[in-house]
């Protein structure tokens, strides 16, 4: 049914005003106590074998959905209704900013893919704050907070407003993400050297740890496929030095191999970030990578180009302690969550590991 309501309605409409749309229903599926219980129930069966410890968080599964959903913390239950582990919110900046002007959002369908150029379109903040202090949770969920520079504030006074987020949300957050790798902030993926990026790091530990005291809030940061392998390696390092708690890779690819046998030219040439399929190997790649240098000292957070719970099972064989997807969601629709929980599984009853955490890595420690 969702297939064929995108191919005769969603396909042909505004991306940005079928992803309002189809976010207000979720929202609103979610405010109604039977509604919300009858779609967990259906979209959210839970299995015992993939429950998930990370972070020194527990999880339902691995599976979680990938900041750029929920900008502005406004469907955290809505998500969890439909069967997500994990929400991360964002990306939220120091100061509300609407992003850049629209159109600004593409879908390529044959290539299963969404270019965007938002722009960190968001309420700032210090509303998201306050949205979070206020929610009384529905669902039991982990909400991961994921922070960016507002579009003004020069790069020499990111960590300044990196720092102001970090103080306003950490309160709230499950754990926090660093995001330096979005293709539409100018300047932003600058600040993925390491000479930029120890301070800025270090001061949003700091931050976080200033003003929440009772815990320790898990700190990751996010990276790009675009960084060259000895520039994944450096960041690798540097978090291990700083002691972060886990890296997410990857981001959007600025990359247009492969694009435009399916797609019209025309969209192919949009500038923004690429999501979807054919950013999966890359990102396969750079987690590979990123496990063969932190091994299990850090969680990695596999995303990009995941579709199938084959996609999802790859990925943990890779080093993944937990994975996330977005664009995927657009195409398969609300069952999306449920089919990966099942695929996983049965992957995993049909593989010789006895838990998750046992494939986690397994495919780089065989080969190494």
């Amino acid at each position: 049914m969702y297939t064929l309501f995108f191919r005769l309605v969603f396909r042909w409409m505004d991306p940005e005003r079928a992803h309002h749309l189809a976010f207000g229903w979720i929202r609103l599926a979610a405010r109604i106590p039977v509604l919300r219980t009858f779609v967990a129930a259906v979209l959210a069966p839970r299995y015992k074998e993939l429950r998930t410890e990370a972070l020194g968080l527990r999880m339902h599964g691995p599976f979680g959905l990938a900041a750029g959903f929920d900008k502005n913390a406004v469907a955290i239950d809505g998500m969890a209704m439909l069967g997500f582990d994990h929400v991360e919110i964002g990306t939220v900046t120091g100061e509300p900013q609407p992003g850049n002007p629209r159109k600004r959002l593409f879908r390529l369908v044959g290539d299963r893919a969404l270019i965007n150029r938002m722009g960190f379109n968001n309420d700032g903040s210090r509303t998201v704050a306050a949205r979070l202090a206020s929610r009384t949770p529905v669902f039991r969920t982990v909400v991961g907070v994921n922070i960016g520079k507002t579009k003004v504030v020069p790069e020499e006074e990111a960590a300044g407003d990196y720092v102001k987020s970090a103080e306003r949300l950490a309160p709230y957050a499950d754990y926090l993400v660093v995001n330096v790798s979005s293709p539409n902030t100018p300047g932003l993926r600058n600040l993925q050297a390491t000479e930029a990026l120890r301070p800025l790091l270090s001061a949003v530990r700091e931050a976080a740890d200033r003003v929440v005291t009772t815990r320790r809030v898990p700190l990751l940061v996010k990276i790009a496929p675009d960084l060259a392998d000895e520039d994944v390696d450096a960041v690798a390092d540097l978090a291990v030095e700083l002691g972060l708690d886990g890296i997410i890779a990857t981001n959007t690819t600025i990359a247009r191999e492969g694009l435009g046998l399916t797609s019209p030219p025309a969209l192919v040439q949009e500038t923004g970030g690429l999501s979807g399929a054919p950013l999966k190997a890359r990102s396969l790649e750079v987690l590979r990578r990123l496990y063969a240098r932190v091994g299990d000292r850090i969680t990695l957070v596999g995303v990009g180009g995941i579709e199938t719970a084959e996609d999802a099972w790859q990925r943990i064989l890779a080093g993944a302690t937990l994975v996330q997807g977005y664009s995927a969601f657009i195409y398969e629709g609300p069952f999306w969550s449920r089919a990966i929980h099942k695929g996983l599984a049965a992957r995993l009853r049909q593989s010789p590991y006895a838990t998750l955490a046992d494939a986690v890595g397994a495919d780089v420690r065989k080969n190494s």
